[in-house]
């Protein structure tokens, strides 16, 4: 009989979202389907007056709902701040230094709002008949501030604040259409439109809106904005450090979505903008950041001098003892002697001029602008030294390592000679190892989310069940193959190989010499090897921006190795760092770089 009086009640339960109803003996409202009970009851005339009397109404407890039952309004905007806030606490955990979130990234930030007219600007983009006032005034459930303002006023540099308030003439993009239904001042219950399309209130037409001149924001965006506010510091962080922290899961990225506040309820069309399904790539990070940089007229950034983490002098130390190659000690590192790899590293960017403070430095309102691959010019470097030593002709480098390992035979006291085919046997295993370890931690990653993604509220009681039942399974089935223990997250580090002088299973060659390859021509050091190819080989025979074409098949083994070793220290592909190789010799040999083209079109025709 309760049963059928309790039918009268047609909303959904706020845990388990079923429309099922029972009385309870206070007369209170409770779900047969999670014995969840609800403030609501049945008003009655007192029966014991009038007997038999039927219900007349029914009223609301005196408590209000709670607000994690439907959660707050939210746009977007926010939940890519959430993400941007949450980046830069780990950054700070990493080292970074705190500025970077409470003034440049702020900064960043705010102005790429107010250019996007999302806030800051006397009309915002948004769905609502209402004056969204987000990121503005009400922000007091945002966490990016503790106070009652969203970004810090502090600016990174008062060219950086003046710019966003005087080129605000970026055309206004039309606004989104409006919702069909009206929206509730209150924060804690969002709109009916909005629960049926996405949590969030603009999520169906953010994910439509294309305007000229407006850029979006996406998750790989927050990545680029993240990278900016190191590059603008001149951080201890490179773009593919970033990247490779990402991947270890040190920085939230793929299931970004999973630290939103559990007011923000994230479904439907919030999916497709949040929700990420595959690893960050360098190339495309480099091009956000890039139009990113260039929508918010960003100004000249701060110099990359000679004492900047960034400079080529400095990043090439640490890629040549990444790469275990002899490099200069710390007590005569001051001298550059050209006697070790990175006297000659320091030598051919000084040829080039890529060591000049205009050449490093990022200007993105500058004709022609380009930002400079500070990690892949620094291993460029090193690939281009390496030929001049060794000239990686799958022959030379061979005939060297006899010399240098005779030499070691007879002269065990002294300090060893550099033997390329040692290091290459070294340097191989461990890299195959280091390979197939991150092969099979990505085929092991689960990309499913602990916090289910459902089209609408509506779907939200199956998907948590069946997430339910995949956990259980998953436990079951690792109880069941009395599976190992899961291995701790490792702490983040700047090298992925460390090399000790005490393992003689990995050999440590950073204090060999290089007294074999480089001979004294009067008072320097000249290679023994005079012969030098150049990676450009084939051109690129259409308009694009490539300087030539990476074919692995028309080089030799040797410069394969080497490509490969480098560019999955970067996560990047062959070609990109092959590219910049070509680009540093065709500075380096202005003269036979020239020849060689004219000969390559001559064959052509």
């Amino acid at each position: 009989m309760e049963l059928e009086e309790a039918k009268e009640l047609k909303e959904r339960c706020s845990q388990c979202d079923a429309i099922s109803w029972g009385l309870t003996e206070e007369g209170k409202y409770y779900c047969t389907s999670c014995h969840n009970v609800t403030e609501r009851s049945k008003e009655v005339i007192n029966t014991d007056i009038i007997p038999n009397t039927k219900i007349k109404s029914i009223s609301r407890g005196l408590k209000r709902k709670s607000k994690l039952e439907k959660g707050w309004d939210w746009y977007v905007c926010e939940g890519f701040q959430h993400i941007l806030c949450q980046q830069a606490e780990v950054l700070k955990t990493l080292g970074v230094a705190p500025e970077l979130k409470n003034e440049v990234l702020h900064n960043f930030w705010k102005r790429y709002l107010q250019k996007s007219k999302q806030a800051y600007c006397a009309n915002p983009v948004y769905t609502s008949g209402r004056k969204a006032q987000v990121l503005k005034d009400n922000v007091h459930h945002s966490d990016w501030a503790s106070g009652s303002e969203l970004l810090s006023d502090a600016s990174c540099a008062s060219s950086l604040e003046s710019g966003a308030e005087s080129k605000s003439d970026v055309p206004t993009p039309k606004p989104f259409p409006a919702l069909r239904t009206p929206q509730s001042e209150s924060r804690s219950v969002p709109a009916v439109a909005a629960s049926v399309c996405s949590g969030s209130l603009d999520g169906m037409e953010y994910s439509e809106w294309k305007e000229k001149g407006i850029l979006k924001m996406t998750v790989p965006g927050t990545l680029a904005l993240c990278y900016l506010s190191l590059l603008w510091q001149r951080e201890a962080v490179t773009l593919s450090d970033l990247l490779r922290f990402v991947e270890e899961d040190h920085i939230p990225y793929i299931k970004a979505f999973q630290s939103f506040p559990e007011e923000m309820k994230l479904y439907g069309r919030d999916k497709g903008i949040f929700a990420i399904e595959s690893w960050p790539d360098y190339e495309e990070i480099y091009k956000h950041m890039f139009e990113i940089a260039t929508f918010l007229d960003l100004p000249r950034f701060p110099d990359i001098t000679e004492d900047c983490f960034l400079h080529p002098n400095i990043l090439c130390v640490k890629y040549l003892m990444e790469a275990n190659l002899p490099v200069l000690g710390t007590e005569v590192r001051a001298s550059h002697t050209p006697d070790e790899m990175h006297g000659l590293t320091h030598q051919v960017t000084k040829m080039t001029g890529l060591g000049d403070v205009d050449s490093l430095t990022f200007d993105p309102i500058a004709k022609g602008a380009q930002t400079v691959k500070y990690d892949v010019q620094a291993i460029a470097l090193i690939v281009v030294v390496l030929k001049l030593l060794f000239l990686l002709d799958d022959n030379l480098e061979w005939s060297l390592s006899d010399l240098a390992e005779v030499n070691n035979e007879k002269n065990k006291t002294d300090k060893p000679w550099f033997s390329f085919r040692k290091w290459y046997q070294v340097m191989k295993k461990s890299v195959d190892e280091k390979k197939q370890n991150w092969e099979e931690a990505r085929a092991k990653y689960l990309w499913k989310s602990e916090k289910p993604l459902y089209h609408s509220h509506i779907d939200k009681p199956g998907a948590s069940k069946r997430r339910e039942m995949v956990v259980n399974l998953q436990k079951q089935f690792s109880t069941l193959a009395d599976s190992a223990p899961t291995i701790e997250k490792k702490s983040p580090s700047s090298f992925q190989f460390h090399w000790a002088e005490d393992d003689p299973s990995r050999p440590c060659f950073h204090g060999h010499s290089l007294q074999g390859i480089l001979v004294k021509k009067g008072p320097a050091l000249v290679t023994k090897n005079s012969l030098y190819w150049l990676s450009t080989q084939k051109f690129c025979r259409s308009y694009c921006k490539h300087v030539t074409t990476y074919e692995e098949s028309n080089f030799s083994l040797s410069y394969q190795f080497i490509l490969n070793l480098f560019s999955f220290l970067l996560r990047i592909k062959a070609a990109l760092l092959h590219d910049e190789v070509s680009l540093i010799e065709k500075k380096l040999f202005k003269k036979k770089y020239s020849e060689t083209k004219k000969n390559s079109r001559s064959r052509r025709r």
